[in-house]
């Protein structure tokens, strides 16, 4: 069995893969990438925190309610920008189709 540490290592290539396609694409709403860039910032500040509660608790970052909190705010974010990007996108389709 591999460990999950390393599985969730390699999750990040085909998320770049993603990221780097959505990017070229340049169909995705711009409010709507910031979403899916952020979102590594949210894995980063995850990996962060989880070090932290390890040595400075001794315990796993989803036992150090002040660090998951924070930690979390960042994925929260994330999902506000992709949705604000999407719902933009959105309007501005009808309201290109409502003139039409």
């Amino acid at each position: 069995m591999i460990p999950k540490e390393i599985l969730f290592s390699l999750s990040l290539f085909p998320y770049l893969g993603f990221l780097w396609y959505l990017t070229r694409s340049g169909q995705v709403p711009r409010l709507a990438l910031a979403g899916f860039y952020s979102t590594l910032l949210f894995v980063a500040v995850t990996i962060g925190a989880a070090i932290y509660a390890q040595v400075a608790y001794g315990q796993s970052l989803a036992n150090v309610d002040v660090l998951h909190g924070g930690a979390e705010a960042f994925l929260t974010l994330s999902n506000i920008l992709l949705v604000l990007g999407f719902r933009q996108a959105v309007q501005r389709r009808r309201s290109h189709a409502d003139e039409q």
